[in-house]
Parts: structure tokens; sequence; C-alpha cells
């Protein structure tokens, strides 16, 4: 499917190598926002969909998105140009570590669906490749370029495979990035947890909210709690 639609814009897929999936679509439904969210930045935006989303959900007046991956560096470009909310998107084709090296803004939201694939594998297609394997973007430079451009009082949200959850908190708290939320995401009641929404902040928290995420019961049948978090963004919810 070329186009995916969803309530409120439309996103175009066609040039780039990852297609939408639940993943990009649950962080962006549900990572929090800070209160007086000025500046956005998705680091790894793909077609634009979690760019977007912030861009839906929240006030923020400056969302910017980084891509390095030129096909959907354009085609992100394109999908925000074609949004309800251009005056707010702008995507930079760029690495992170370009990012990092000469950093020129603070951002009270950073969120990332980061490549990550730690196995030893590669396939045919160069450009799938860069877009899912973890070496395209080290968990270490993403926590880092998050300490760095992150506000006093911002939140850090990733989504990662569950089982790098904890390298990626031991990571974090060595930038004093400190969790506030950690949802962990099951396929089926009985399937095994296959990834983790994580929110990090500059101040340890006593409290971190905790809870498990189910998407469906069976095969096309949403849970009460998956319809209530994507319900303003899928046509069908």
């Amino acid at each position: 499917m070329a186009t995916f639609n969803f309530k409120q814009f439309s996103v175009e897929q066609d040039r780039t190598a990852m297609k939408i999936g639940t993943d990009g679509v649950l962080l962006g439904a549900w990572s929090p926002i800070p209160k007086n969210c000025y500046s956005v930045l998705d680091i790894g935006t793909g077609t634009g969909i979690i760019a977007l989303m912030i861009a839906q959900r929240s006030t923020a007046e400056q969302i910017d998105a980084l891509e390095i991956d030129e096909n959907a560096y354009e085609q992100a470009t394109k999908n925000f140009e074609n949004s309800p909310w251009d005056d707010r998107l702008f995507c930079f084709h760029a690495g992170l570590d370009e990012l990092i090296d000469e950093p020129e803004d603070e951002y009270d939201l950073i969120i990332s669906n980061p490549p990550f694939y730690t196995e030893n594998y590669k396939t045919e297609d160069e450009q799938r490749d860069l877009a899912r394997f973890e070496d395209a973007m080290p968990f270490e430079i993403l926590i880092e370029a998050a300490d760095l451009l992150l506000s006093e009082n911002g939140i850090f949200s990733a989504i990662i495979p569950f089982k790098e959850e904890e390298h990626f908190l031991t990571l974090a708290k060595e930038y004093e990035l400190f969790p506030i939320k950690i949802t962990r995401v099951k396929g089926t009641p009985t399937s095994e947890i296959k990834r983790s929404l994580l929110a990090f902040q500059r101040i340890e928290s006593n409290e971190i909210e905790i809870d498990e995420l189910i998407i469906e019961t069976e095969r096309h049948v949403y849970t009460a709690e998956y319809i209530a978090l994507t319900k303003e963004f899928y046509l069908k919810m």
C-alpha cells in the first residue's frame, strides 16, 4: 500500500524502505508530551509518521525530523508539505552525528523509533538494511544525542526491542536520563513481550509508571487499551 490514510493526514510510503508499522504508530500515540512543549525532534523519521502524529497531538511550533536516507527524506518532506501542519514540520537530510557535532537547538520532546536489528545478517536491499540495522544508529549515539539536545524539563521517548530494555536503561542512566514511564508491548495475551516503550527525563523520579499493553486478543480483534491509544489516528478504530 503506497498511501496510508489516517484520520487527519495521509502518508506516502512508496519510496522508503521502512513502511509504516505498529511500532511507529504506538510510539507516536503513546509518548508523553511535556507541558508547554515548544520544540520536538524526531530522530530517524522515515515516512515522517511520528512527527505527523506529534503535530496532531500537540501545539509544538517547531517539529524537526532527521533522516539520513535520501529517498525517505524526500518522502517525509512531501508528507509534511501535504499535511495540515506543514508550517510546523521540517525535515533535515542528515545523520545524527552531524547534529551532535553542531548542536543548535534544544528540544522539549525528543522521540525515536530507532533502527534496531542486532542480528549479524544483511539483506540484498541496502536501503532496508540502513533503515533496519542498529549499526545505522547505535543506542549509545541516540542516548548521547538526547542528553545533548534535550531541554531541562524535556522528555525523551523511544521504542526498542524488549530484550534491549535493560541495556538501554543502563545507558540512559549513565547520561543521567531517568525513566518516568515504561510500557511493555505484547501482540496477544499469550505471546511474549516484544517491545518496550520508554520515556525519560533529566530528574530522577520516585514513581515510574510501568504497565503492559496487549494489542489484540485474536487476529484483528483489538484490545480496548490499544483502541483507546490509537483511535485518534486509525480510520477504522
